[in-house]
């Protein structure tokens, strides 16, 4: 991964004059901001106490739920660059044991639902210091050895073996303007290298949004509602059925957790969404449930009401139309 140092001393304007972004140390690019207001987040108060109780109990249901179905229940929180990197943030004042992830995996330790917890803090904190760092220094993203670290945490807590070759698997180097270097004028660049995993893995399905998306070249723009299928028949995949609800560190494309995932086990059903569909698990009553969230969106709790088919149809009518739809 290639990015200039002199971008610790970068002075260009902001596209706006929200607080946003921050720029740390060495050209390290920090979401403070936005509609999640992430920094706030990490202050010890009673509202994010609540919502982190909410979340707790959000769990615990869903982990009892999906018992009762025969499927066994995961969560794993994908940290912020602020919990991992606070080391880098130069001047900006951030507790990182207050970070959101922490602190719900502390409740969820006492928690009867604790051994669905998968905490990725910990691990991401301890590699931190490594070549090639974890995450993108201009995005929000975790880069793909990020994405790798915590694949291992998770295929360990569901009791898988990952493929012996996964990490032969080839990969070209893209350019390109991310989602924080976006935010100044001119906006920075980074290189981020791409793994090619999809090999044994054959995507058997999806949904009429992802395939209108990809048929007019706007998948880039696509998120929530986005459902994809996953079959590899592969003698060295777990034969386990696995559905994960997730976000962009999942992602429909196989770059991220659902590419990694795909080739690990014999079915994939992946659905954009933090809140889950009850309906389509019972359906397919998976052997394992996995859901993955960014921390910053641990400022809403969902209310599990989603209908993956109605959505899909819902955006789709709206995109078409030439509405707000995506």
């Amino acid at each position: 991964m290639l990015f200039s140092s002199r971008t610790s001393r970068y002075t260009a304007a902001m596209r706006d004059s929200t607080d946003m972004v921050h720029l740390g140390r060495d050209g390290w690019l920090f979401l403070t901001g936005g509609t999640n207001r992430v920094r706030q987040q990490y202050r010890a108060s009673l509202r994010m106490a609540w919502r982190l109780w909410r979340w707790r109990r959000l769990i615990e249901a869903r982990t009892a739920k999906a018992a009762g179905l025969g499927s066994r229940a995961f969560h794993v929180v994908v940290p912020e660059k602020l919990s991992i990197y606070d080391d880098r943030l130069d001047g900006l004042a951030i507790d990182p044991a207050l970070s959101p992830a922490r602190r719900l995996g502390a409740r969820l330790a006492r928690s009867p639902a604790a051994r669905a917890w998968i905490d990725l803090v910990g691990p991401l904190r301890a590699a931190r210091d490594a070549e090639p760092p974890l995450y993108l220094r201009t995005d929000t993203h975790w880069s793909q050895e990020g994405c790798r670290l915590a694949y291992g945490e998770i295929m360990r807590a569901l009791g898988a073996v990952p493929p012996a070759d996964l990490g032969a698997r080839p990969f070209h180097d893209h350019d390109g303007v991310r989602d924080l270097g976006a935010k100044f004028d001119p906006p920075l660049r980074e290189t981020m290298r791409v793994y090619q995993v999809q090999r044994d893995a054959v995507r058997v399905y999806a949904n009429p949004l992802v395939e209108g998306h990809e048929a007019r070249g706007t998948a880039a723009d696509l998120h929530v509602g986005a459902h994809v299928v996953f079959r590899n028949e592969s003698a060295a995949a777990d034969p386990r059925t696995l559905m994960l609800f997730g976000d962009s560190c999942s992602h429909f494309h196989p770059i991220f957790l659902t590419g990694l995932l795909a080739e690990s086990f014999r079915e994939l059903h992946f659905v954009w969404s933090a809140s889950l569909d009850w309906t389509y698990v019972e359906r397919v009553r998976p052997h394992l449930l996995l859901v993955e969230v960014a921390e910053r969106f641990l400022a809403r709790v969902p209310m599990d009401q989603f209908d993956v088919e109605a959505e899909g149809a819902r955006r789709l009518d709206g995109w078409e139309g030439g509405g707000a739809g995506i």
